[in-house]
């Protein structure tokens, strides 16, 4: 068995484990793969999670109960690229319960991390060559929270 080379590592101040079991929840092929709690000698409560080992759509990632030291920013954000927007409705109610709409397809979770959730007719519409199509597209993305494919669609002009 082979080690990613990269794997996102997610800091939390306490809430490690249930943010795991939360995403692990909503995405297929996700699960909890191992948790590592504090001992007597560290620095959380005995017993607590330090590390929760998880995959998201079979990609592994690790969250840290590391404190309240450090906080979640929109400079890293995670997308999840949509067929339909019956997926793209989906992932959004999913990811939005208990947090934040921002705007384009923007969101942050209950723990205060940003994903985008992206339909992948978004991109191909704004990056029609013809900038009056994707001029319309990027006007009619910019008044949307999530994304509303057929509204890209008829924005640009093929309803």
């Amino acid at each position: 068995m082979s080690i990613q080379l990269i794997t996102p590592f997610l800091w939390f101040d306490h809430q490690a484990e249930d943010a795991a079991n939360f995403y692990a929840s909503i995405f297929p092929n996700s699960k909890v793969t191992k948790v590592v709690r504090y001992g007597a000698g560290g620095p959380g409560p005995v017993g607590s999670a330090m590390t929760v080992a998880f995959e998201l759509s079979g990609l592994p990632f690790v969250a840290l109960n590391g404190g309240p030291h450090y906080k979640f920013t929109e400079a890293v954000s995670f997308v999840v690229n949509c067929q339909t927007q019956d997926e793209v409705d989906t992932y959004w109610e999913k990811l939005t319960a208990g947090g934040t709409e921002v705007q384009c397809g923007w969101l942050k979770d209950k723990f205060g991390l940003s994903w985008q959730i992206v339909p992948k007719a978004m991109p191909e519409l704004l990056g029609d060559p013809d900038p009056v199509k994707a001029g319309r597209v990027m006007q009619a993305m910019m008044t949307m929270k999530k994304i509303d494919i057929a509204e890209l669609k008829r924005a640009h002009g093929n309803s």
